[in-house]
């Protein structure tokens, strides 16, 4: 059957939002001519968005060339603030952006192992909070009876561990610290007008890498994280994959030759993580005599591998490479030998690090060891891909929520319109 009149013209709007939101700032004979709409259609649904105060005119094109100039319309992008989180267990990155991905304001917290429950999530609420009133005072002045942080509608928040598929709640994970559990309790508090959208860390990384990074021509693939810890992300078909228990790509735990154990349910020592966590590529480093300084909240890991591609002339620094490159090896053929994803991103800080010439190493080992042709490619994000995708994630989710929500109110306008006139 063909669409009813309102819902063509909310599919139309959705279209011509999409568009502004990929192509950024368009006039109305580009969305014509991008949405195939007649002009009619498009001048109709330019006067509903900016009414409903989706879009607004941003400038004029053709600035250069004689006669009228063109009016260029864009999504508000003051609309409403973002917030992205990166929750690792030695501190909280957090930044603020407006609707269309603007960073307005970025900070970070260290919190140290020995500092209390109460007092950690203070601490990373407090700078939330920090960033929002900071974001606020960037952008344009809030809407009358707002707080300082009152169009803060979003929070996207990566943290590791295992996020359950059914409630979205982080779920109790051995090793990480209780604080991280009640984070997002105390930030839907202190924040409660703002939607929380929690993540596992590794499957915002793979989002972002998707999107902006290593992965954007790949529908299928899988992120081998490689930072302090370990973990994978699956990407099969353009979708996520979290599994049954949104456990998907707890590779830590998988059982490798060379660890000299095995890992149990509560402990992935012995597992990969044994043989690619940070701590482990340190030792292996040590073995070959190499040294490096880390940058701030890097992992030494990160630090030593990069020190050593950029002096691949040396034997200490090739034999580490060759060692390291054997290692993922492991963990990636395990994972191509169960998935076939046809392409392995190297992850995190390290993966960043490693660059070409690491992922050339365990591409190369990969070949002898998995009989399904796979490319492996080195992260173009690093551990900034956790931060990136838990943006992206708040976007979306923020987009979605306005878009239907003017199109709702829309449609109750009409209606209530309709019963007017059929009263009088």
């Amino acid at each position: 059957m063909p669409a009813s009149p309102s819902t063509a013209r909310a599919i139309n709007d959705r279209l011509a939002l999409r568009l502004l939101q990929h192509e950024g700032p368009l006039t109305a004979g580009q969305l014509k001519q991008l949405t195939g709409l007649s002009r009619p259609s498009v001048a109709d649904l330019v006067e509903r968005l900016t009414a409903a105060g989706l879009i607004e005119m941003v400038g004029e094109a053709g600035e250069q060339r004689r006669g009228p100039n063109a009016k260029l319309y864009g999504i508000v992008a003051d609309r409403a603030h973002l917030a992205a989180l990166d929750v690792r267990t030695e501190g909280v990155t957090v930044l603020v952006s407006d609707l269309v991905g603007r960073v307005l304001a970025e900070a970070s917290v260290p919190i140290g192992g020995d500092t209390g429950t109460g007092t950690a999530v203070e601490q990373a609420v407090s700078l939330v909070e920090r960033a929002a009133k900071e974001a606020e005072a960037v952008g344009a002045p809030p809407r009358e009876g707002l707080r300082a942080w009152g169009r803060l509608h979003t929070l996207g928040i990566g943290a590791p561990g295992l996020i359950d598929p059914a409630s979205g709640e982080l779920r109790d994970s051995s090793g990480l610290p209780e604080w991280h559990r009640r984070l997002v309790a105390a930030l839907q508090e202190r924040f409660p007008a703002a939607h929380a959208h929690v993540e596992n860390e590794t499957n915002l990384a793979a989002l972002a890498e998707q999107r902006e990074g290593a992965a954007r021509d790949r529908d299928t693939f899988v992120l081998l994280w490689l930072g302090h810890g370990t973990g994978a992300a699956v990407v099969l078909d353009g979708a996520l994959r979290r599994g049954a228990s949104g456990g998907t790509g707890e590779i830590g735990f998988l059982p490798v030759p060379g660890t000299g154990g095995l890992p149990s349910a509560t402990d992935c020592e012995g597992g990969f993580h044994s043989l690619a966590g940070s701590a482990a590529i340190a030792a292996l480093a040590g073995e070959y005599g190499l040294t490096a300084h880390a940058r701030a909240d890097e992992p030494v890991a990160a630090a030593l591998v990069r020190a050593a591609v950029d002096a691949p002339d040396t034997g200490a620094a090739i034999g580490f490479l060759d060692a390291l490159a054997d290692r993922l090896a492991l963990g990636a053929a395990s994972v191509v030998a169960v998935l076939d994803p046809g392409c392995v991103v190297l992850g995190g800080e390290v993966g960043q690090a490693g660059g070409e010439v690491l992922a050339s190493r365990v591409a190369r080992r990969l070949r002898q060891m998995a009989p399904l042709p796979t490319e492996v490619r080195a992260s173009a994000l690093g551990g900034g891909a956790v931060l990136r995708g838990a943006l992206l994630t708040a976007r979306d989710a923020a987009q979605e929520d306005l878009f239907t929500t003017a199109h709702r109110t829309d449609t109750h306008q009409v209606v209530a319109a309709a019963q007017v006139v059929s009263a009088k």
